[in-house]
């Protein structure tokens, strides 16, 4: 489903997205859901894919990182509290190439969401260091998550390596990540 929330799962970017989408080639698809946000949900057996883009890597490990949060919980249902910013950083060999840092940085966001309840709104890329030290830094804001007052999406209850893809051209990157619901 494009940039929307669906607890059961998706029916497939282009077709979810509705009539005026279907058919679009994916550069014209993708022009057209940047209007909304930068990221989709794809079906996988079992599993959901996430799929984000970003005019550079930078942000689309931001925006994959909204879309599993998003996938938890309706975004637009969470405030920005002030006093909560966090501040995610990977680095000291936790990474050896691209896909372990994503894998890393989204493990160790998911991670704060399931002991802090921590649910990040905004969420910014400061670094993003490439070999041989591979780092990240990123801060988030949002709120802390409460059934009372917070709608429950689908469990995300792992970060996944299976078909994971990272592709970067200048100006332009995406990344498509499952994760085990």
């Amino acid at each position: 489903m494009l940039c929307g929330w669906e607890p059961q799962g998706s029916q497939g970017a282009v077709e979810a997205a509705g009539s005026n989408l279907a058919g679009l080639k994916l550069a014209e698809y993708r022009s057209e859901a940047e209007k909304g946000c930068q990221y989709e949900y794809l079906d996988h057996t079992a599993d959901i894919q996430l799929h984000a883009w970003g005019a550079s890597l930078e942000e689309a490990f931001q925006n994959v990182a909204l879309a599993m949060f998003n996938y938890m919980t309706p975004l637009e249902g969470i405030a920005v509290d002030e006093s909560l910013t966090r501040e995610f950083t990977v680095e000291d060999g936790a990474a050896h190439d691209l896909d372990t840092l994503l894998f890393a940085f989204l493990d160790e966001l998911l991670f704060c969401f399931l002991t802090e309840l921590f649910v990040c709104k905004e969420l910014r890329v400061t670094r993003l260091m490439r070999g041989p030290l591979w780092t990240l830094s990123a801060v988030g804001r949002g709120e802390r998550f409460d059934r009372s007052q917070h709608v429950s999406g689908t469990e995300v209850k792992a970060i996944t390596y299976s078909a994971m893809q990272i592709r970067e051209l200048p100006g332009d990157a995406e990344v498509f990540v499952i994760v085990d619901i």
